[in-house]
């Protein structure tokens, strides 16, 4: 072993896949990158965020409380990162990165049409909103494109590096 400096942690201990994170205020529909989230429920689904005080994103996510995490296959990757490269401020992120808005049921802002799975959410809890600009989100509607069968998704590593989804294996589960 050796030393690891501690700005390189979060390289090793990413909770998920790399998400797009869209909202909509004042008829503006914008679209982020993200990978700082985990699931925290079952029932109802909770996911927690963060969501940096200096993205284009907090602002509308706080404003109007509602959201959608779209879940990209590693076929989308460049538009992405393209996402994660841009900012809402400069135009229709959507329209410059080429992914496509689409209606959701419950919430106002869109689904991304090209990924593989959507959460509509809602902001249940903003408590920790202050100190480390983590949301706690509720999905209330999910949706699944059946086109796309057993995607492969991406995990950030860090700095431009990502990791793609491997080999899966089933072992016996006692949960319910």
């Amino acid at each position: 072993m050796r030393p690891l400096p501690l700005d390189q942690v979060y390289r090793f201990i990413e909770p998920g896949p790399v998400v797009l994170l869209s909202t909509a205020q004042d008829g503006h529909a914008n679209v982020m990158t993200m990978s700082w989230h985990m699931m925290m429920e079952f029932t109802p689904p909770l996911i927690a965020c963060i969501v940096s005080e200096g993205d284009f994103s907090f602002r509308a996510l706080k404003a109007t409380g509602e959201c959608v995490i779209a879940i990209p296959a590693v076929g989308l990757a460049e538009k992405v990162v393209a996402a994660g490269n841009a900012s809402g401020r400069d135009g229709d992120k959507f329209a410059r990165v080429g992914l496509t808005p689409a209606p959701a049921s419950k919430v106002g802002a869109p689904l991304v049409k090209e990924c593989f799975a959507n959460l509509e959410c809602r902001v249940v809890d903003t408590a920790l909103v202050p100190a480390y600009n983590l949301f706690v989100l509720e999905v209330v509607a999910a949706w699944s494109d059946p086109a796309q069968e057993a995607p492969k998704t991406l995990h950030h590593r860090g700095y431009g590096t990502f990791a793609v989804d491997g080999e899966i294996i089933t072992l016996d589960s006692r949960m319910p």
